[in-house]
């Protein structure tokens, strides 16, 4: 299992780019508003990566942020969503507008993401949803905290997306901090804001 690669950006195309990692070239499939970004570096990129196995081919999915492969590994567990389509998800969308759209059962903002009909629309919702539910009920019986429900329903899920706990307790408690009124929506896109900024950091 290849989690990692560190290497110079020397090719690029539809959703893919080559990095030199010592001498041999890794072909890897990435967000489509990140190959530019990649191909473009003048110096070593690190790509957290995904490898898919099957009979007649072995892909590697790659991805700046661990954010990212986070919720690339989320989508890829949902019946009828593939690598690919998983991919194209990251390549159309934001990770705030995703899981926002996931939380208000929108199925109109999923199907306008191509690759995503309505079956597959009300499947994400159903299963991340539950996902984010079960994830919740677990906090509930460890968290002895006087956190109220949107902060709560913004922990459990960014937690149910892969972020660690105590991580998203932190994003969640700073967001909250600036906001008079938080809801849970806000919360959660202000709390992504800071854990990705902590990845970059």
């Amino acid at each position: 299992m290849i989690a990692y690669l560190d290497g110079v950006p020397v090719a690029s195309g539809d959703r893919w780019v080559v990095l030199d990692v010592g001498g041999i070239g890794y072909k890897v499939f990435v967000p489509q508003q990140e190959i530019h970004g990649i191909a473009r570096a003048q110096e070593k990129v690190k790509l957290h990566t995904y490898m898919a196995v099957r009979e007649d081919a072995i892909t590697l999915y790659g991805f700046l942020h661990p954010s990212e492969l986070e919720l690339f590994t989320i989508l890829i567990g949902v019946s009828g969503i593939g690598p690919q389509i998983a991919l194209g998800i990251l390549s159309q969308v934001t990770i705030e507008d995703f899981v926002l759209a996931i939380l208000d059962g929108d199925e109109k903002r999923l199907t306008r993401i191509h690759g995503i009909g309505p079956k597959s629309a009300k499947r994400l919702i159903l299963e991340l949803r539950d996902k984010t539910k079960k994830v919740q009920e677990a906090m509930a019986l460890t968290d002895t905290g006087s956190r109220d429900q949107p902060a709560r329903d913004a922990v459990s899920a960014l937690v149910s997306l892969g972020f660690a706990e105590e991580a998203s307790y932190r994003a969640v408690r700073s967001a909250g901090a600036a906001m008079t009124a938080p809801t849970t929506q806000a919360l959660i896109k202000s709390a992504l804001a800071l854990l990705r900024a902590g990845e970059r950091a």
